[in-house]
């Protein structure tokens, strides 16, 4: 629109419609932590939580990257407007992949609903019970809950099945990298991407 917000763009299938918002917790010595939530909006799964004490843009291009190589890249990307998704650096790179951000309207959460109330589960089921002693044991129990969410929970809008029923797989291979994704990449990203 007008104002640079979006009208709710409907999920149609797997991989159509991801968001991405961020959240704040603190570790028992009172040090602040974000995480960052990917979800599919069409299947209910959460894609990814990045943990750690600062994420930076090139911090959610790369955690964008790998999604889009073990996935797909999806057509639409909402978020709000926080300073790590309008970073010149995500937009022209998602610009480049042809995947269309959509920002929501200052002050209206519920634009981006789906993972507003994901991240309020994880807030009421885990971040607001446990006590987080390290960065580390936050990673290791947030990693925990996501699984559980996606393979073994089951979803009332998913007629009570769990979004990622599938748990037990092969160990996932990469995609090609298409030549779409790596030349929207510099050549260090490729070089960083390649090592792990």
């Amino acid at each position: 629109m007008n104002d640079g917000s979006c009208v709710r763009r409907r999920p149609e299938y797997k991989d159509h419609v991801w968001s991405y918002d961020f959240m704040a917790a603190r570790t028992s010595d009172g040090r602040a932590f974000r995480i960052l939530t990917v979800l599919d909006e069409y299947t209910r799964e959460c894609l990814a939580i990045l943990v750690g004490r600062h994420i930076s843009s090139e911090e959610v291009v790369d955690q964008l990257f790998h999604l889009f190589v073990f996935r797909r890249i999806p057509e639409y990307l909402p978020s709000d407007n926080g300073p790590e998704f309008t970073a010149k650096v995500i937009r022209e790179w998602l610009n480049r992949l042809g995947v269309t951000t959509l920002l929501i309207e200052l002050g209206s959460p519920w634009e981006n609903g789906y993972v507003e109330s994901f991240n309020g589960k994880l807030r009421d089921e885990l971040i607001n019970r446990e006590v987080f002693t390290t960065l580390l044991e936050a990673k290791i129990l947030i990693e925990n809950w996501r699984r559980d969410y996606n393979e073994v929970r089951p979803h009332s809008s998913l007629g009570y099945r769990p979004p990622a029923p599938d748990a037990i797989q092969p160990a996932l291979t990469p995609a090609p990298l298409t030549q779409k994704v790596v030349s929207s990449l510099g050549a260090d990203q490729c070089s960083v991407f390649s090592q792990r």
